[in-house]
Order: C-alpha cells, then structure tokens, then sequence
C-alpha cells in the first residue's frame, strides 16, 4: 500500500540553518555540532516500501532508511533525552537531538515488525525469523551497536471453546514473539550515549488471539498493590487498574511458555547485575500494542527494582492502558513516557472514556464534555469508563505533512507515518520543516 502524494499544506520555508539554530537546541551547541545535524537531516532520505509484496496477506507499510541522521554526542546531557524533566523545552518546537532519538527507537521497533513470520501458512508463523544474533542485521535497520541478548514471547490468556481445534492452527496460536530486548555493546556509542542502554523492543497486534486480548477492555485491578491516595484527583474509588486484555498478554504463561513478565524480570536481573555499576538506562518502545506491553513493562520494571536505573517509554500509536491511579503509581515511580500521538489515529483514543487530562497543570478532574458528574462516577465504579492518558504527549497529525492526503484510518495508525511525521514536525506554529524527506 503507498500513501497518495498530495498537498494539505505548505511547509515552513525555513532554510536548514534557520531551522537548526533558531527552532532546536543541539546537544549543547556549537558551530561543528550545528553544521554536523543540519548537512545530516538534509541529506537523510527516508522511502516507504510495502511489505505487503512479500507477504500479500498483510498489507502494512514499512520505512526504510537509506541513511538515519547522524547523531550527536548526548553526553552528559543524555537524562534530559531520557525524560528526567519531562522533556521540558524540548517538545515544542521539537529538539532535533530528541527527533533523532525517537526515530533511532522506532527502528528498534521497526525491526520487531520485520523480524515477525506474519505468514499464517508457515510453519514458523508468529516467531521470528532470524536467529537471535543476526536480527538487528538481517531486519534491515543498520548498525546500531546493540545485541540482541533476549527474545520475548506474549501469551494469551483468553480461555478457548472446545471447538477451537476445528479451526487453522493459526487462529489458536496461545504464545507469539513480539520483540526482544538488545544492550548497547559498541563503545562508541556508549560514549555518544552518555551511559550503556538498554532497550525493549515490541511490535503491535498479529494474531488472532492478541486481537481478542485487545478488545476486553474492562479495567482488572493491578495484582499486589493496595489503593493509592491522591488528594488532587480526589477519593480514590478502584485503585490501580489497567485494560484486562494488556495485563492478560503482560502475565499469561503456558507449561512451555514463561509469562512475558518472567521473561523481562530475568532478563532486567541480569543485566542490572552484570552493568549496573555503570550509567545505565532502559528504554523501552513499541507501536500500537507494543505501546501498551511497553507501559506495562515500565511500571513492572520500576516496581519490582526499587535501585533500578532510569526506566523510559517511548510509545508510537498506543492505546490507554489503565485509570488515574494506575497513571500516579507510574508518575511516583519515577517511570518517564513520552507518547507520540496521531490526533488522526482512532486508536490512540481508545479504550473507554478520559475522566481525567493528564494536561492540566492542577491534575483537577477534568468533565468529559456534556457527562454529568453523576455518569462520571458511574463509568468509573463500571470499570469499564474511568481511563487516564499517562505520560507526557508530543502530538502530531496527517494534516501537518505536505505529502499525506486522503489516507485511510488504518495508514494513520502505522508505523511509518508515525516516523514520518516526527521526522518532518517543526512545532506547533510552523507544524513541517521544509528539508523533510519525501516519502
């Protein structure tokens, strides 16, 4: 599938070194810092090229770079990209640093998509198709200077009729690979980082099963955790929950199968132990349901390690995960999420309704537009309703891209428009620099 190619609006006319030097801050100035991401973002190109001639039962698209944008030093200031002040002056207009940052993370993601047998007449349908130490090389992304050190598995815990036997094997497929978790090995970039980082990778929704998962969306109570106060949101009703599907995908298991929670625990112990005298951080990305399972693993993480290292979210086209309480037990956690949002993607406002804006300042609850206060309770107690947006938003839309036009509901929700819309964004006055890449 290609996008039309069309005119919505025109882009900013800013010259590259108008951009750079008046519009983003770039890792602590300097002419040569300058010079090296403007001559890098005017000569990156970005192409989309569809999957969908490879395996024409799935019809997503897919971004390939020919060349990222090089990178700068982050050095000391790698925390303020890793969120530790929200993101502070670096949204709005959009730092070039972080731009890079979020599009070096989405080919992490990227690379969980390709990596996926999406074809249900293969035998190896729902794994990945490449050996663990070669699908960082093989999915086509570059060199990143990370190994691949785990790959991770999601089960679901949808209970099945009898009959399901009577069905293609596919459409019962219980247990799928749904990304990986790789470490920064290369010194170099270690050194560009400022610290040893760790990411976990997710793709969004493939099987039949997780498509179930995704659509139970009453809210479940987080297991082990008592009620959190927060006198700004006022009384506390359910305490923590989160969408019933998520927390299934989260925490099922088989007899052959560990839980994807098991697996990160393990996998997070042992890298803790074996670099955690060093400046570390965990990053964590996914699109679409990947988002979710990210949200999830960062609370997880942050819970279960109380010593544990700066834990980041960076989420593409994600859906709500839980209620205001669950969005407190995040924020005291210390857990850092930064949402890309597609104000044209229906799934990033779903599941359920927003009792609460994350926005405003106060955090004083916020009516959903014409709901009576009394209704509003009434969803929350239903457990069904009482959904928060956690994190902090850089939100974008097909409308800002010169290049979009007439897209479908489910272009809007893939990934390569997501990338192409952080690559192009400006700031909210001059939403599409003009140096963006065609696609």
């Amino acid at each position: 599938m290609r996008l039309a190619i069309g005119v919505v609006i025109k882009p900013c006319g800013l010259s590259p070194g108008k951009y750079f030097n008046h519009a983003t801050r770039c890792g602590g100035g300097g002419a040569a810092a300058a010079t090296s991401v403007s001559a890098s973002n005017t000569t990156s190109s970005i192409s989309l090229k569809t999957l969908a001639s490879k395996n024409p039962k799935f019809s997503w698209s897919s971004l390939e770079y020919d060349s990222l944008a090089q990178s700068v030093r982050l050095g000391k200031d790698w925390m303020e990209y890793q969120g530790i002040n929200d993101w502070e002056g670096l949204l709005d207009p959009l730092d070039c640093n972080l731009r890079t940052e979020i599009l070096r993370y989405g080919q992490f993601v990227e690379a969980a998509y390709r990596s996926f047998d999406f074809d249900p007449s293969s035998p190896t349908f729902a794994t990945c198709k490449y050996p663990r130490n070669s699908v960082l090389r093989r999915s086509g992304i570059g060199e990143t200077g990370y190994r691949l050190t785990k790959n991770l598995r999601v089960t679901s815990g949808v209970q099945l009729p009898r009959w399901i036997d009577r069905v293609p094997s596919w459409m019962s497929t219980r247990s799928s690979w749904i990304g990986y978790v790789a470490v920064c090995q290369d010194k170099k970039e270690i050194a560009r980082l400022g610290r040893r980082d760790v990411v976990i990778a997710y793709r969004g929704t493939a099987t039949c099963l997780e498509w179930i998962e995704n659509l139970r969306a009453t809210l479940t109570s987080l297991p082990h955790h008592h009620q959190v106060a927060d006198d700004q949101v006022g009384p506390n009703i359910s305490g923590p929950m989160v969408e019933s599907g998520f927390l299934s995908l989260y925490t099922s298991s088989t007899e052959t199968c560990p839980s994807l929670q098991d697996m990160i625990r393990e996998e997070i112990s042992r890298v803790m132990e074996a670099y955690g005298d060093e400046p570390l951080s965990f990053t964590i990305t996914g699109h679409s349901l990947g988002a979710a399972l990210a949200t999830l693993t960062a609370y997880d993480i942050n819970s279960t390690f109380p010593k544990a290292p700066i834990v980041t979210v960076i989420s593409f086209g994600g859906p709500r995960v839980g209620n205001r309480n669950f969005r407190c037990l995040l924020e005291k956690s210390g857990t850092k999420i930064l949402r890309i949002v597609n104000s044209d993607d229906l799934i990033t406002k779903v599941p359920g309704f927003v009792i609460d804006n994350n926005d405003v300042a106060s955090k004083q609850q916020v009516n959903v537009a014409g709901l009576p206060s009394w209704l509003q309770k009434h969803v929350e107690q239903t457990h069904w309703g009482g959904y928060a947006d956690v994190g902090k938003e850089l939100r974008l839309s097909n409308k800002i891209s010169p290049y979009l036009n007439n897209i479908n509901v489910a272009t809007c929700h893939e990934l390569s428009t997501y990338l192409h819309l952080v690559n192009g964004f400006v700031s909210s006055t001059c939403p599409f620099r003009a140096t963006a890449t065609r696609i």
